[in-house]
């Protein structure tokens, strides 16, 4: 009977801890990754994105990997109701080579102690080199080319060849020069260009090099930069609380490439006023101005900022503000 009793509360235990877990593992948009075949040096990383999905705040104490072929890295470690987060996982192709597996163990101590086994795996070439590891473009004028030189070394067939290269994006091209051709070592130049029309913000692309391999075919690179506007602003003024008749001013920050005036400032809500720069500069701060109706209510509009700078669309920037009536205390007290 007492034998009875003790397994009876222990699987009540492992209920409960699988119970607790699982609270953990709900924020993760998913708990395994794989690399596939990866060349040895490649850039290769993955984010495990998770969002606290809770009104507690959620903290990340801990995050550790089982094998050294991983190195995990935590993003913010408090996150709090709606926040995003991730784990990034990086796999070392440049100290490790074959088939490769890791358990990464995320660790939570608020609102509750959890755990959460992040699984990655993946191939790493020997017989495949990069260098460097990946396109890094760094940060490139919008309009602007930019190209970058990859060599690739192949210590296999000699009759290795690629035969194609695929690209996730139309803005990003790739050309593979063959250099040199030699019994158990074949080399090329891959050309990797950023083209004109590559909109403004983060790159970031993945290329496919795919060869006539009898191994595996095929083996991704990793593309980033980021394009920078001629023209750019903050992203948006928000004035959280302004109470009916009153005023607040919030100071927006304009700034470009080069020295530019600002032409005119438009807006369809009234309530929003601003004092207009006259000087030719290459960063302007712009004093905006909400007054506030006697109505309380939330405001919402653009900003249409138009410069003399050359092929420059109009710049739209989100204006906000909300309107409150304070409460019978505070009246009272004034």
């Amino acid at each position: 009977m007492q034998r009875n009793v003790i397994v009876f509360l222990v699987l009540i235990s492992a209920a409960s801890s699988a119970h607790a877990q699982e609270w953990a593992r709900k924020m993760f948009e998913t708990t395994s990754h794989d690399f596939g075949a990866v060349a040895r040096g490649a850039k290769s990383e993955f984010r495990f994105k998770l969002a606290n999905i809770y009104v507690e705040d959620v903290h990340i104490s801990d995050v550790r990997s089982s094998c050294g072929c991983t190195t995990p890295t935590k993003g913010p470690e408090l996150l709090k109701t709606y926040d995003e987060g991730f784990i990034l996982a990086t796999f070392n192709t440049k100290n490790h080579l074959g088939q490769k597996s890791a358990t990464l163990t995320v660790t939570f101590d608020k609102p509750f102690p959890a755990e959460v086994q992040l699984q990655v795996s993946g191939f790493i070439r020997s017989d495949v080199e990069l260098e460097p590891g990946g396109v890094q473009f760094g940060t490139v004028g919008a309009g602007e080319p930019a190209e970058q030189t990859l060599k690739i070394t192949a210590r296999t067939d000699r009759n290795w060849q690629i035969t194609a290269i695929r690209s996730s994006s139309e803005f990003v091209e790739a050309e593979a020069v063959e250099t040199g051709r030699q019994i158990g070592d074949v080399t090329y130049d891959l050309k990797v260009r950023l083209l004109p029309g590559a909109p403004t913000g983060y790159v970031k692309e993945r290329l496919v090099v795919v060869a006539n391999d009898s191994k595996s075919t095929e083996f991704p690179i990793e593309v980033e930069g980021r394009v920078q506007a001629a023209l750019s602003a903050t992203s948006h003024l928000f004035m959280h609380t302004v109470k009916p008749a009153g005023k607040k001013r919030m100071p927006l920050v304009v700034q470009g490439k080069q020295p530019f005036r600002i032409t005119s400032i438009e807006c369809d809500d009234e309530c929003f006023t601003w004092e207009c720069p006259k000087t030719s500069e290459r960063r302007h701060i712009v004093n905006v101005t909400f007054e506030a109706p006697d109505e309380p209510g939330k405001h919402s509009a653009k900003l249409r900022i138009t410069t003399d700078l050359p092929n420059q669309s109009v710049l739209e920037v989100p204006v906000m503000a909300n309107v409150v009536a304070p409460e019978p205390e505070e009246e009272a007290a004034e």
